[in-house]
């Protein structure tokens, strides 16, 4: 286990503050706040270490750097503005996809990201 340090407290406020998916420099921006002269190298090391402790959890799209979310989110979607590029949680799930599977096939698992302009835009 890591031990807390002033850097990463301040990456996991700005996580849980900002209530989605953020890019490292996102984070760094917004921890920035509270530990000035924070570095883009020290919030990478960070994230890493949370996303392997469990902490976090990453959101790859397709195409994009991946983006960090709290790890303790259950299941659930994302939703990308196409406008300003940000993306946001959704938190429910469209039932069984199971059925668009083809015959035969299990599914395991699934993903979804809806595209469009947030409310923002």
């Amino acid at each position: 286990m890591e031990r807390a340090t002033r850097q990463r407290s301040a990456i996991k406020e700005a996580l849980q503050t900002a209530a989605r998916p953020l890019l490292a420099q996102e984070v760094l921006d917004l921890a920035a706040r509270h530990v000035p002269n924070l570095g883009i190298a020290t919030v990478y090391r960070n994230l890493k270490a949370m996303v392997e402790d469990g902490t976090l959890r990453q959101v790859v799209l397709p195409g994009e750097n991946p983006r960090f979310e709290m790890g303790s989110h259950g299941h659930h979607h994302h939703f990308q503005c196409t406008q300003c590029q940000r993306v946001f949680d959704i938190h429910s799930c469209p039932s069984d996809l199971a059925m668009l599977a083809p015959k035969g096939f299990r599914v395991e698992d699934h993903d979804l990201t809806l595209y469009g302009r947030c409310k923002d835009c």
